[in-house]
Protein backbone atom coordinates (compact mmCIF):
# COMPACT_ATOMS: atom_id res chain seq x y z
CA UNK A 1 0.00 0.00 0.00
CA UNK A 2 2.66 2.30 0.89
CA UNK A 3 4.11 2.29 -2.70
CA UNK A 4 0.74 2.69 -4.13
CA UNK A 5 0.57 5.85 -1.95
CA UNK A 6 3.84 7.23 -3.75
CA UNK A 7 2.41 6.51 -7.03
CA UNK A 8 -0.10 8.89 -6.42
CA UNK A 9 1.24 11.06 -4.32
CA UNK A 10 3.71 11.91 -7.54
CA UNK A 11 0.74 12.13 -9.88
CA UNK A 12 -0.59 14.67 -7.32
CA UNK A 13 0.81 15.94 -4.31
CA UNK A 14 -2.01 18.42 -3.40
CA UNK A 15 -4.30 15.31 -2.87
CA UNK A 16 -4.39 13.53 0.39
CA UNK A 17 -4.99 10.14 -0.77
CA UNK A 18 -5.04 8.58 2.11
CA UNK A 19 -8.48 10.09 3.58
CA UNK A 20 -9.78 11.08 0.20
CA UNK A 21 -12.29 8.66 -1.08
CA UNK A 22 -14.30 10.64 -3.59
CA UNK A 23 -10.95 10.75 -6.19
CA UNK A 24 -13.16 10.34 -9.44
CA UNK A 25 -16.26 12.10 -8.29
CA UNK A 26 -14.67 15.14 -7.01
CA UNK A 27 -12.30 15.23 -10.05
CA UNK A 28 -9.23 14.78 -8.32
CA UNK A 29 -8.27 12.35 -11.26
CA UNK A 30 -9.20 13.10 -15.19
CA UNK A 31 -8.64 10.66 -17.61
CA UNK A 32 -5.18 11.50 -18.66
CA UNK A 33 -4.21 11.09 -14.65
CA UNK A 34 -6.28 7.26 -14.76
CA UNK A 35 -4.00 6.70 -18.26
CA UNK A 36 -0.50 7.58 -16.27
CA UNK A 37 -2.17 6.15 -12.73
CA UNK A 38 -2.65 2.79 -15.13
CA UNK A 39 0.02 2.18 -16.71
CA UNK A 40 1.79 2.95 -13.46
CA UNK A 41 0.73 0.23 -11.16
CA UNK A 42 0.80 -2.02 -14.03
CA UNK A 43 4.39 -1.77 -14.01
CA UNK A 44 4.69 -1.51 -10.16
CA UNK A 45 2.61 -4.54 -9.72
CA UNK A 46 2.68 -6.75 -12.02
CA UNK A 47 -0.77 -6.47 -12.75
CA UNK A 48 -2.80 -6.35 -16.04
CA UNK A 49 -5.78 -3.89 -15.78
CA UNK A 50 -7.68 -4.31 -18.63
CA UNK A 51 -10.62 -2.14 -19.65
CA UNK A 52 -13.59 -3.86 -17.80
CA UNK A 53 -11.84 -2.16 -14.40
CA UNK A 54 -11.42 1.49 -15.67
CA UNK A 55 -14.34 2.12 -13.22
CA UNK A 56 -14.64 4.29 -10.49
CA UNK A 57 -15.44 1.97 -8.19
CA UNK A 58 -12.06 0.92 -8.96
CA UNK A 59 -9.95 4.57 -8.67
CA UNK A 60 -12.37 6.65 -6.29
CA UNK A 61 -9.79 6.07 -3.05
CA UNK A 62 -6.48 4.67 -2.79
CA UNK A 63 -8.09 1.36 -0.96
CA UNK A 64 -10.28 0.96 -4.01
CA UNK A 65 -7.50 0.93 -5.80
CA UNK A 66 -5.01 -0.92 -3.29
CA UNK A 67 -7.87 -3.97 -3.34
CA UNK A 68 -7.95 -4.42 -7.24
CA UNK A 69 -4.39 -4.71 -7.61
CA UNK A 70 -4.69 -6.99 -4.76
CA UNK A 71 -7.70 -9.31 -6.89
CA UNK A 72 -5.66 -8.99 -9.50
CA UNK A 73 -2.56 -10.63 -8.41
CA UNK A 74 -4.59 -12.65 -6.62
CA UNK A 75 -5.83 -14.63 -10.22
CA UNK A 76 -2.30 -14.90 -11.80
Amino acid sequence: MEKLLEILEDLNPDVDFKTEEQLIDNGLLDSMAILSLVSDLEDEFDVEITPVELVPANFNSAAAMWKMIQRLQDED
